[in-house]
């Protein structure tokens, strides 16, 4: 045997079993997010894992102490966080709603009156209220390859934010219609793979059927569809089954347009909302939270295999994150001798109406909220010729005096910088946008809700924040980490890889940890 063969067999055994190079850019980047999915469900139902949730949570870069970092944590701002890294006090995006005092009315995060709902009647939305760039953004401004993007959800915020204000599409669901629909800030109608998917009525598919447990066809079942009536639709959509019908949107989407298959990168924001509707209704504790969690697991899975066909999963870079956790239901926890309870949004807005009416006189003291955080009425206290800092100090003390709450701030000490610096006071701060903001910002102690039933998020606390932030495919390792992460990191990272632009309001930094 020659010398030249030794060293070809030498180089031959170094490189077997080596993985090989990834691909330079990947066709598709495949952005998921799973509505109000904490981080402990990757543990609590591990072992009933063995699609999708398990490829992510064994072949990716697991972050298991990632954070969101802003308050409140709500799904408006989780998804305008996702792709564009940016916090409230940047991006614009103070809540799921707020009041506009220009338009002097309440908005959501997506309201736009200059569009129109394409797929069904009434007013459409869009990112214009979004001040920031996402990864989407970025990649279509570099000037290379056309880049196509298109986000999907049940909710409109879900799809909208993802993909800023340059997506070429977004898609979410109508549950008066059963349609999938859009608005005319994309387009003027619908495109004709969409039209057909509306015509085929899938959304009635699940008429008459029963959400049973996986595995236990025979055993009790969590709810039954009803056949006929408008309102299935918003009842669909809170079962798995709403899921279910996103995933099959959103395989006719990539084959439709074509996603991944093109010059450039492209990207399919995924956000599955059932989870969060199930949540809301019966806590983290309850069987339909793991049995949702269950079918996510089997839902991906579906969703990868269709698209290894179609692109193959080496050319597709997935990111995946929740936009929010969830708090136990308050009942659960004073039967674990914990603290919580419950209290409303309409008792901490009477509450101030009544200290600002006793110290200053009758009036509408209360123009518009964002959760239990009111906006005072500025042309009634200007009227009154009342120091507006006075009034907020006032307004702010009646919460105070309200039971089982942690701090309230004004917006003037926000605007400041009168805060302390521990982490609750700095997610507050980064929830503060001078021009859009509350002028009260009000903190329960853990595990209080301002719901009367079920349970929800908003708070700067640990079971809100915390959320999973995975990395899969060959441009990642594959591993566990627990150092320190925020969601805002995504976007840094993603742009890093893409070799673009970091996002305009992004704060987070590179995960360098995770990069191959």
């Amino acid at each position: 045997m020659t010398t030249r063969t030794l060293i070809a067999l030498f180089a031959s055994a170094l490189a077997f079993g080596q993985p090989a190079a990834p691909p330079k850019k990947p066709k598709l980047v495949l952005a998921l997010l799973v509505d109000q999915f904490r981080q402990d469900y990757f543990y609590r139902f591990a072992s009933h894992y063995n699609g999708g949730l398990h490829r992510l949570f064994t072949q990716g870069a697991v972050f298991t102490n990632a954070h969101y970092e802003h308050f409140p944590t709500v799904t408006a701002i989780g998804h305008a966080t996702y792709l564009s890294g940016a916090t409230p006090s940047v991006s614009g995006i103070v809540g799921n709603e707020w009041y506009d005092r220009k338009l002097k009315k309440q908005i959501t995060s997506v309201t736009d009156s200059d569009t129109r709902l394409l797929g069904a009647p009434g007013p459409g939305s869009s990112p214009r209220n979004l001040l920031v760039s996402t990864v989407v953004d970025e990649l279509k401004m570099s000037g290379r390859a056309p880049t196509k993007a298109i986000g999907i959800s049940i909710k409109d915020r879900s799809a909208i934010l993802p993909c800023g204000r340059m997506g070429d599409a977004a898609y979410w669901f109508d549950n008066k219609t059963g349609n999938m629909v859009s608005s005319t800030y994309y387009f003027s109608e619908l495109p004709a793979w969409v039209k057909q998917f509306n015509d085929s009525r899938f959304a009635d598919k699940w008429r008459g059927q029963e959400w049973k447990p996986v595995g236990d066809a025979a055993g009790k079942a969590f709810t039954r569809m009803a056949t006929e009536g408008e309102s299935y639709y918003g009842a669909m959509q809170r079962t798995p089954f709403g899921n279910e019908l996103l995933e099959a949107f959103a395989e006719l989407a990539v084959t439709n347009e074509k996603l991944g298959q093109g010059p450039g990168t492209d990207v399919l924001a995924l956000s599955l909302s059932s989870n969060d509707y199930v949540g809301h209704a019966v806590g983290p504790d309850a069987p339909e939270v793991r049995d949702i969690s269950i079918r996510t697991d089997r839902l991906l899975a579906k969703l990868f295999q269709f698209l290894e066909a179609k692109i193959g999963m080496r050319n597709v870079m997935v990111v995946f994150t929740a936009d929010h956790g969830v708090a136990p239901l308050p009942e659960m926890m004073r039967s674990r001798r914990m603290p919580g309870g419950r209290m409303t949004e309409d008792e901490i807005l009477k509450r101030v109406e009544a200290a600002l009416t006793e110290h200053y006189g009758a009036g509408k003291w209360i123009v518009g909220k964002s959760g239990p955080a009111p906006y005072l009425n500025h042309e009634l206290i200007r009227s009154k010729r009342l120091d507006p800092a006075e009034v907020r100090v006032r307004a702010a003390q009646a919460v105070r005096d309200t039971p089982h709450i942690l701090r309230v701030y004004t917006s003037d000490q926000l605007a400041n910088g009168q805060i302390l610096d521990d982490v609750v006071d700095r997610r507050v701060r980064n929830g503060y946008h001078a021009q859009r903001a509350a002028d009260l910002f009000i903190v329960a102690e853990p595990y209080y809700l301002f719901e009367k039933s079920g349970t929800s998020h908003g708070t700067p606390f640990n079971y809100d924040t915390h959320v999973p932030v995975i990395f899969m495919g060959p441009w990642f390792k594959t591993g566990k980490i627990h150092r320190r992460a925020a969601v805002n990191d995504i976007a840094p990272t993603l742009a890093a890889l893409l070799e673009v632009e970091v996002p305009s309001g992004a704060t987070g930094r590179v995960l360098e940890e995770a990069l191959r």
